[in-house]
């Protein structure tokens, strides 16, 4: 089976794409480096021959050309026109959790009219939408593991009573593959989270034991994270944490909004946030250094934005 996945060099798309591969699929990868969203006839063109696509480019920052308007919005009309102009018979996309319409952020907001715009084509659709997912290449263990080796303190007590769940790359690329390969889910909106329920201070400290770090945790409000976020996304190429991001965690991560279906029993995530699945997704140590900045000419080896 012939399948296409849009944000293929990012952190879902690359698990996507190796889990095809081993399955004997041809994979099709399509990334801002070979055109990205912008051409309708490109991606036509990318899109021939295959029975599905897994839409999974994202942002979650704006910098210059890459807004949400850019990726989410257009970026998916283009997808879903691109998908029924080559003869797609199944299109999943991979949005967030939280994604809905008025709600003051334009990260939620646009996620959430790429749903609607997905739901409303001629295709067969999937849309997952999904909370913190994890793995090797992720941005929440990439980042939490470089942050430990880089600062003394990590201030994280305005979040510590927000819940999540986070999510195994394991189990929402399981999840796309039963709605790409075998058909399920057709019609379907679902709501992704993984099977353990912790704040988001338990699951730091979680990590640092891993690492084998004792950060000391300072009591910081919500106000001084937003602000930390415009610093960071102003000097570093995949900031430590998003304005974005901050209002995902200042909300939690439990429940979908608005209310969606539920998985069947066998696709519900499985793997648990444990120290194990944490070293497995663990980068190798190493504190944050000048590739990680904008202002640097070469990144980091490896490292890249998570495409979500």
């Amino acid at each position: 089976m012939k399948i296409a996945i849009t944000g293929g060099t990012g952190f879902v798309g690359r698990h996507l794409a190796a889990s095809l591969g081993r399955r004997g699929h041809e994979v099709v990868l399509v990334s801002r480096l070979n055109g990205g969203l912008d051409d309708v006839d490109a991606l036509t063109a990318s899109f021939a021959g295959c029975e599905a696509v897994a839409h999974c480019a994202g942002i979650n920052r704006e910098l210059g050309l890459q807004t949400y308007q850019r990726v989410h919005v257009d970026g998916t009309r283009q997808v879903v026109t691109a998908a029924e102009k080559a003869g797609v018979e199944r299109l999943a996309l991979v949005s967030f959790l939280r994604a809905r319409p008025w709600c003051g952020s334009g990260y939620h907001e646009s996620k959430w009219t790429a749903e609607e715009l997905v739901r409303a084509s001629k295709l067969a659709t999937t849309v997952l939408k999904a909370g913190v997912i994890y793995g090797r290449g992720d941005h929440m263990l990439d980042h939490l593991s470089h942050a430990f080796h880089t600062f003394p303190l990590f201030g994280l007590v305005g979040f510590r009573s927000r819940p999540m769940r986070p999510t195994a790359v394991e189990d929402v690329v399981a999840i796309l593959e039963a709605a790409l390969v075998e058909g399920r889910l057709s019609g379907q909106t679902v709501a992704v989270t993984g099977p353990e329920e912790l704040t988001l201070e338990e699951a730091v400290r979680r990590v640092a034991s891993v690492v084998g770090k004792r950060p000391l945790f300072v009591p910081l409000p919500v106000a001084f994270h937003r602000l930390l976020a415009l610093a960071v996304e102003a000097v570093m190429r995949v900031p430590l944490v998003s304005t974005a991001q901050v209002r995902i965690l200042s909300e939690g991560l439990v429940e979908a909004a608005p209310p969606c279906d539920d998985l069947p029993d066998d696709l519900k995530p499985k793997q648990r946030f444990t120290d194990e699945r944490i070293r497995a997704g663990l980068p190798e140590p190493g504190a944050f250094t000048c590739s990680d900045l904008r202002t640097c000419s070469a990144p980091r080896a490896g490292r890249c934005a998570a495409c979500s």
